[in-house]
């Protein structure tokens, strides 16, 4: 039990991690200081959701989770998807600047609903 909890715990810490990098960096590109593409921000995230999905995978395999029965879980991963596709033309240079506004909207609105999912898991 303890090994499932400090797992939890790491994917929760790295989820929160992961929203707050994305915010920071859509922060610093809106407000015109793209610098942070040469810094650590520019790797971070990939390194921080590789140990999130790490831990999400050990989560499933641990609790036993089939994404076919535990629906919430699908349509979690679903979210996840939709939110790493929204993210990367958020934050592409090459798009125009409404396009990238609405995709960081609709990647936040993502992020709303996959926490709502992995805090309430809801029957659908």
């Amino acid at each position: 039990m303890f090994t499932y909890t400090l797992i939890k715990h790491t994917h929760i810490t790295a989820a929160v991690l992961s929203l707050s990098l994305f915010l920071l960096r859509m922060g610093l590109e809106f407000s015109g200081k793209p610098h942070w593409r040469k810094t650590f921000l520019r790797w971070m995230p990939h390194a921080n959701d590789t140990l999130l999905l790490s831990a999400a995978v050990a989560l499933v395999v641990i609790g036993s989770w089939n994404p076919a029965v535990f629906h919430w879980l699908a349509v979690k991963v679903a979210l996840v998807f939709g939110y790493v596709i929204a993210g990367f033309f958020a934050l592409r240079q090459s798009m125009p600047q409404r396009t990238r506004i609405i995709a960081a909207l609709l990647a936040m609105v993502q992020v709303g609903f996959i926490f709502y999912l992995a805090i309430q898991k809801p029957t659908l």
